[in-house]
């Protein structure tokens, strides 16, 4: 720190108070009774004030309006002593008060006393100056305080005391703050104004007066001081911070609030203070070690550790001593004094060992490195010489002398160049072993070798950095404040007070050296720091120039493995033996994507078909065409398929196709057609091809398909001769009347049609179609299948007359899988369970729709039979969905309708013992009540009579629907289910179906039986007799003699006829239902031939032929095969 007188000005009267406008710009003295302002900027005094009739102590500048003249008071408050200094916080909130008895009141702005700290010295210490501490950083508020007892204190505003007194040996008259409080200024006693840290550490005088200093105030922001005497002298200084620093390659050391020295890593910002409390006069650093030099001796540091990124360092000695020097600097186990033209080489103990006497002034002094204990020193001196000392050696070397003074030095890493920076700022660079100027750069202040590479440097100066590689032009960038190092890709630049590390790209010299070919040069460069495009740069550079090795490093940089493939597939090439140069340069053209000239050079070397082969994978086709030997047409048609293939990757489909024609790739062709829908084209295409070319055809019929031209697609087939596919392409588009059409022509696809169809009808709920499809196709199991599926969702959905029609149909397909002998036994009785299970729901319908209906379709003596028929019916199982409960509730109902009185009591009881729904409770709770008022009997005219024993049978039958005496089976009409007037026959042995069937068509004479009523006329009277007794039809009839017979057991006994019987019947009489094998045909008579029965030739089913006529008119169908009228078939 220096203090530089700027102006002093000595008036009459002694200077008891100053103050600076606010802006800095002007200073009042208060002189005796005047005023007086003077210009800053150059001391002149620009006007007195004379308003003051008294002494004027105290000068102030209004700043922030706490009393203005528009206050008509001001309050005033009474102290115990005389005030003699006073000073507000910066909030304005408090003011502290210092009195003659050393006592300091702070008050608030009310003028209430908040804290009163007593100096320990009392009166005989007055308080003669105070000032709080202005810097809004400090956490607390702090006030200085300074007193006659010679002592400065700090306190909070907590009254509590920061630290010890500080002892001044002065009595101090006047004490002021810098304004952001990082320094104290002291006067009094002692003629001089001292500079103290904000903690009262003293740093040093900054003025020498003559008389008692009795003020002393700083300028706003700014470093100068001024200084008013009791005799009247007024100084203006200006104190001057010098940089204290050192550094060695990545750490810097400074100094910092003159007091602290902070070590800084340039590379990772890692900052260590260590606080000295004395003011710092030298830094050095080099390598571990750490010299800091304070007035009365030398502190030596170390790290903790070899760590060359540890920051922790300790005291290794001490020199306590006071050495007055201009340079200092560290070794391993010496420091080096520089003090004017000598220097001297001390242990770290304080010895003396060597001293060297200089022929000028010493400029600049560094330690370049060495061994432990054996370091060397670079010496710069004013006359222009350059030494090199070892500090165990007496004797300087002379490495150079020139004309010009030294400012700045510095050697490269190899010791062989040395450049210097002179008072002229020219910077020269030098070749230490033959002492030649090897270049020479003006505008220099500072140099630096890169301590990574040989030949590079940078110097600063005029606001630019500049580096140099080799013998190179100077590269130049943007750049404030001086270079002290170089490390890689990085420059220490030190601007104003602060270090910092600037990284700066190597590119401009890379490229200098890659202008020159010097490949490896420039890799090295590189390595200290360029962008990845620069990287890229050399591995080109140096791939052009077959640099391999250099390349081939410059691309793992950038991770290109395409271009390290290429390399290592040159390099194994150049193992085989390869030697063509012209090639490989080639090669890498082309991966460069400089195809003309690679083309040129595979030409030269011989190697065409390698052009023509770049030329067609660049789908440049025309350039290609140059490279065709000798026009070979395979080799034309090579170059044309894949010149199809480009258009087709770039989006020419239509381009793409025709060349793939001309090249004859017509599988190609057709892909593209078919992807993009071109009909046409594909059926151009297919018509041109020979129907030996099956896979392409088969291309085209497959995109027919797809692009649903079904036409073209079976037209293609039947040029191939593929039937199959044919078959399976009306299959797909469901055009099964041409599928059946090829069907019937080739039996052999009947499977592959039928099949298809049955599951197409099934999908789309034709299940019946389905049924007859698989049917038609000899799947049995899938037509039984469907069917029991059909059967089963229509028993759940209530669909009884459907359940009875698929159960029919079960019962059939069953009759036809029981062919097959090996199933014949199972199936037939499948076949005749599903036939009365068909039925029983045929029947069951009519009495479901009766109960879950509002209106009856039928008569009641229908609804009577039918009930009749299933109680009979039902005597072990019930199938599902069948309820007992509306079967009783049905008869019970029509019964009571009828008169058959009995049957509806017995109905009724039945009932009371099954779950009867809720809807039914109580009808059938009122039905058994009133039925007990009627005759316990039935109507006669409801029994039913047995046609072949005329038998009257019960209504409720135990043995079922057979006759109680003959155990014939009766047979009901499917519509009615009266008891039809049919007795079922059975044929001799030895007769045959057919011979049978013969017999009776015979038809022999018969006796008239229309003449049964016979008029008998006698004594006046005359009568009208019925001849129906049944022995004179038995005369007649021989079917009839057959039926008379007394049933002698419980065994059912057919009847069995003869040739002559058979002979004697009428073919209108006899039904015959004739099952297909293995089943036998069945032979009924009828005993009423005017009673018209028919029977259905499907189902062979039985109705009154005038309820057939009905059905048939109402369902165009048999009701209960569903036969229709128009169907041929049987």
């Amino acid at each position: 720190m220096r203090a530089v007188l700027t102006w002093r000005d000595k008036v009459e009267q002694c200077v008891y108070d100053l103050a600076f406008k606010p802006d800095g710009a002007q200073l009042i003295v208060a002189a005796g009774s005047r005023l007086l302002v003077y210009d800053t900027s150059d001391g002149t005094l620009l006007q007195p004030l004379k308003g003051h009739k008294d002494t004027v102590y105290c000068v102030a500048y209004a700043k922030d309006g706490l009393w203005s003249p528009e206050q008509k008071s001001v309050s005033k408050h009474k102290s115990s002593s005389k005030i003699t200094c006073c000073s507000w916080t910066n909030d304005g909130q408090y003011l502290a008060l210092g009195m003659f008895n050393g006592v300091v009141s702070i008050r608030n702005k009310n003028g209430e006393e908040k804290v009163k700290i007593e100096r320990p010295g009392g009166s005989l210490s007055p308080i003669w100056s105070i000032s709080w501490n202005p810097s809004r950083e400090e956490r607390n508020d702090i006030l200085a305080v300074a007193d006659w007892g010679q002592k400065l204190s700090f306190y909070q505003l907590s009254g509590k005391q920061i630290g010890k007194d500080h002892s001044l040996n002065f009595d101090p008259c006047c004490i002021s703050y810098f304004t952001k409080g990082e320094y104290i200024l002291l006067g009094g006693s002692d003629k001089q104004v001292s500079l103290f840290t904000k903690d009262g550490v003293r740093l040093g005088a900054v003025g020498e007066q003559t008389s008692w200093v009795w003020t002393c105030k700083v300028k706003p922001d700014s470093n100068y001081v001024v200084v008013g005497c009791q005799d009247g002298t007024i100084s203006f200084y200006q104190l001057i911070f010098s940089t204290v620093h050192g550094l060695y390659k990545d750490r810097y050391a400074y100094r910092d609030s003159m007091t602290d020295v902070i070590v800084q890593h340039l590379i990772t910002e890692q900052k260590v203070r260590i606080k000295c409390k004395e003011l710092v006069k030298k830094i050095a650093i080099y390598k571990n070690r750490l010299a800091i030099q304070l007035p009365e001796k030398i502190l030596i540091y170390e790290l903790y550790s070899e760590d060359s990124l540890d920051m922790r360092y300790r005291v290794k000695e001490k020199i306590a001593r006071k050495f007055e020097c201009n340079l200092l600097v560290v070794c391993a186990d010496h420091i080096i004094l520089c003090q004017e033209r000598r220097l001297q080489c001390l242990s770290f103990s304080g010895e003396k060992e060597r001293e060297w006497q200089m022929e000028s002034l010493i400029r600049y002094i560094k330690v370049i490195g060495g061994p432990p204990g054996r370091e060397g020193l670079l010496v710069g001196l004013k006359n222009g010489q350059i030494l090199k000392i070892f500090v165990d050696n007496l004797f300087a070397i002379v490495l150079l002398k020139q004309a010009t003074a030294v400012r700045c030095l510095d050697m490269s890493a190899s010791r062989n160049k040395l450049a210097v920076v002179d008072e002229n700022d020219m910077c020269l660079v030098y070749d230490i072993h033959t002492k030649e100027l090897l270049f020479q750069e003006p505008n220099a202040n500072s140099v630096a070798w890169n301590t990574q590479c040989e030949d590079m440097l940078c110097f600063s100066g005029g606001g630019y950095l500049n580096i140099k590689a080799s013998t190179f032009p100077v590269h130049q960038q943007k750049l404030q404040g001086f270079v002290v190092g170089y490390n890689g890709s990085k420059i220490f630049c030190l601007h104003v007070f602060s270090m910092s590390a600037v990284e700066v790209p190597q590119s401009a010299p890379m490229y200098q050296y890659l202008d020159r070919k010097m490949f490896r040069e420039a890799y090295q460069i590189a390595c200290l720091g360029v962008t990845d495009t620069d990287w890229r740069e050399l591995a080109m550079e140096a791939l052009e120039g077959l640099e391999f090795e250099t390349a081939k490093k410059a691309f793992t940089r950038v991770q290109d493995l395409r271009y390290l493939e290429l390399i290592n597939s040159i390099e194994e090439r150049k193992k085989r033996g390869e030697t063509n140069n012209d090639l490989f340069l080639a090669d890498v053209f082309s991966y460069q994507g400089k195809f003309h000239e690679a083309a040129k050079l595979y030409k030269k070397s011989g190697h065409e078909n390698l052009a023509l082969d770049m030329y067609t994978e660049l789908r440049m086709f025309e350039y290609a065409k140059d490279f065709l030997g000798s026009e070979d047409p395979k080799e034309t048609k090579m170059l044309i398929a894949k010149q199809a293939d480009w258009a087709r990757n770039i989006n020419e489909p239509k381009a793409a196709v025709e060349m793939y024609i001309s090249a004859g790739e017509h599988c190609k062709a057709i892909e593209i057609s078919g992807d993009h829908g071109w009909v046409d084209m594909l059926i151009d295409i297919a018509r041109k091809l020979d129907k030996a070319e099956r896979e392409p055809l088969l291309m085209c019929a497959h995109f027919f398909k797809k692009l649903d031209n079904p036409g073209y697609a079976a037209e293609t087939y039947l040029k191939i001769g593929d039937l199959k596919s044919l078959v399976q392409l009306h299959v797909e588009t469901q055009r099964w009347d041409e599928a059946f059409a090829l069907g019937e022509k080739h039996p052999e696809f009947k499977d592959d049609i039928y099949v298809p169809y049955a599951q197409w009808l099934a999908e789309n709920d034709r299940f019946e179609e389905a049924q007859k499809a698989f049917h038609k196709a000899g799947r049995q199991g899938e037509a039984v299948r469907v069917l029991e599926q059909l059967t089963h969702n229509a028993v759940v959905e209530s669909r009884f007359s459907d359940a009875a029609y698929y159960y029919w149909m079960l019962s059939m397909q069953c009759l036809d899988i029981a062919q097959d002998p090996a199933q014949k036994e199972v199936m037939l009785g499948k076949f005749h369970h599903f036939q009365h299970l068909a039925e029983l729901y045929h029947g069951y319908h009519a009495i479901h729709r009766y109960v879950e209906e509002p209106f009856s379709f039928h008569l009641p003596e229908t609804l009577f039979n039918i009930s009749r028929f299933l109680l009979h019916s039902l005597t072990k199982d019930t199938p599902l969905g069948i309820s007992k409960v509306n079967t009783l509730f049905t008869l019970a109902k029509q019964s009571k309708a009828l008169g058959a009185y009995k049957l509806a009591r017995h109905a009724y009881d039945k009932l009371q013992g099954l779950q009867i729904p809720a809807r039914f409770q109580k009808s059938i709770e009122l039905g058994s009540l009133t039925i007990r008022s009627k005759p316990f009997h039935d109507s006669e005219e409801l029994v039913p009579l047995c046609y072949r024993c005329s038998t009257n049978n019960p209504l409720l039958n135990n043995l079922g629907n057979v006759c109680i005496n003959c155990r014939q089976p009766f047979v009901f009409s499917a519509s009615s289910y009266e008891v039809l007037h049919l007795v079922e026959f059975c044929l001799e042995e030895g007769i045959t179906d057919e011979e049978a069937v013969s017999l009776i068509d015979l038809e022999a004479p018969r006796l008239k039986r229309e003449n049964k009523w016979q008029e008998i006329t006698s004594n006046n009277a005359q009568t009208l007799r019925l001849d129906e007794s049944m022995d004179s039809v038995g005369e007649d009839d021989p079917f009839t003699a057959k039926l008379s017979f007394e049933q002698g057991g419980s065994e059912f006994v057919p009847v069995v006829v003869s040739r002559s019987v058979l002979r004697s019947m009428s073919r209108r009489d006899v039904l015959i239902k004739r099952w297909p094998p293995p089943l036998q045909w069945q032979y009924f008579r009828s005993l009423l031939p005017d009673a018209s029965i028919t029977m259905c030739p499907s189902c062979f089913q039985m109705f009154h032929s005038e309820d057939y006529e009905l059905l048939l008119l109402q369902h165009t169908c048999c009701p209960y095969c569903r036969r229709r009228v128009d169907d041929p078939s049987p």
